[in-house]
C-alpha cells in the first residue's frame, strides 16, 4: 500500500466504526459504545499519522501520546478529553475495572461523551 492508501485504510475503517457504536448506544451497551469511540478516535490520529509521517503508525493506543507523535497540535480541552477517552479502552478492556466502569457508564455519560468523540473524530478528520 502507498501513503495515500494506507491513510484511506485507517479513514475508512475509523468511519465504518461510527454506526458501530451508536448501535451499541442505541441497543444500551454503553461502555462498548464508549469503547468502540476510543478505536475510532485512535484509528483517525493514526490516518493522521501516517500522513505526517508516511510510515506506519505505532502499535500503541494512548490516544495523547498518538497524537503527539502525529504532530497533532491539541489544546488542552482536547488533551483532557483524550485522557478521559483513554479510560474507555483501558476499563472496558480488562476485567478488574470493568464493573467500575460499568456502574458510570449510564446513557447521560454516554451520550455526552459520544457527542464530544463525534466532535473530535469530524475535527481529526478535517485535518486530513
Amino acid at each position: 500500500m502507498n501513503i495515500k492508501q494506507k491513510i484511506e485504510y485507517w479513514n475508512k475503517i475509523a468511519e465504518n466504526d461510527l454506526p458501530v457504536m451508536e448501535h451499541l448506544f442505541d441497543s444500551g451497551d454503553y461502555s462498548y459504545s464508549l469503547y468502540i469511540g476510543h478505536l475510532i478516535l485512535e484509528k483517525i490520529i493514526k490516518a493522521l499519522f501516517v500522513k505526517t509521517k508516511h510510515e506506519t503508525p505505532p502499535r500503541i493506543h494512548d490516544l495523547v501520546k498518538l497524537s503527539s507523535t502525529a504532530e497533532i497540535e491539541l489544546d488542552d480541552e482536547q488533551i483532557k478529553f483524550l485522557l478521559i477517552v483513554n479510560t474507555f479502552n483501558i476499563e472496558a478492556r480488562y476485567p478488574e475495572e470493568k464493573l467500575n466502569f460499568y456502574k458510570i457508564c449510564t446513557k447521560e455519560f454516554a451520550s455526552e461523551n459520544i457527542l464530544k468523540i463525534n466532535e473530535m473524530y469530524q475535527w481529526l478528520k478535517s485535518l486530513l
